[in-house]
């Protein structure tokens, strides 16, 4: 009989020590539960201002790339021959840049040319020549830039 007497007098602990456990428990994963949301909101609102700031850069790069290429207005943006002198039978690059033109004509026509933001092609001239560069805006207006290719 002793026995039954301990083994009654043990159940009823077991039943406090779960009683006190088990709210603790739910605390202890609510707990958990929020910092983990928390974080789980910090982290999105990161990520959203750091979205919001590449694009906010990326516009600002392409405002500064079309200010540099001659914004909306018409214009010669680069015209230049890379190396200015060769020798014969040499070539060098001829590179030309032009904004919001509707034809470009190179004088002497040594390639067929477009209007480009960024063009360059190979020139090998005999002797020395003074190339010509002319664009034409939409309204009619005319740009011209001259540079010469010195041959020896």
């Amino acid at each position: 009989m002793a026995q039954n007497e301990t083994s009654k007098s043990s159940v009823p602990s077991a039943k406090k020590y779960w009683l006190y456990f088990l709210p603790v428990l739910g605390v202890l994963i609510a707990y958990v539960g929020w910092v983990m949301l928390a974080r789980w909101h910090e982290n999105k609102q990161a990520e959203e201002r750091a979205a919001e700031e590449a694009r906010q850069k990326e516009r600002a790069e392409a405002e500064s790339t079309v200010e540099t290429l001659g914004g909306n207005k018409f214009d010669i943006i680069a015209f230049y021959v890379s190396p200015g002198m060769i020798r014969q039978g040499e070539s060098a690059q001829l590179c030309y840049g032009v904004s919001n033109a509707k034809t470009v004509s190179l004088d002497p026509p040594v390639e067929e040319v477009w209007p480009s933001a960024s063009r360059c092609f190979d020139v090998s001239p005999k002797k020395t020549t003074t190339f010509t560069l002319t664009a034409e805006g939409a309204r009619g207006e005319k740009k011209t830039q001259s540079l010469e290719l010195e041959v020896r």
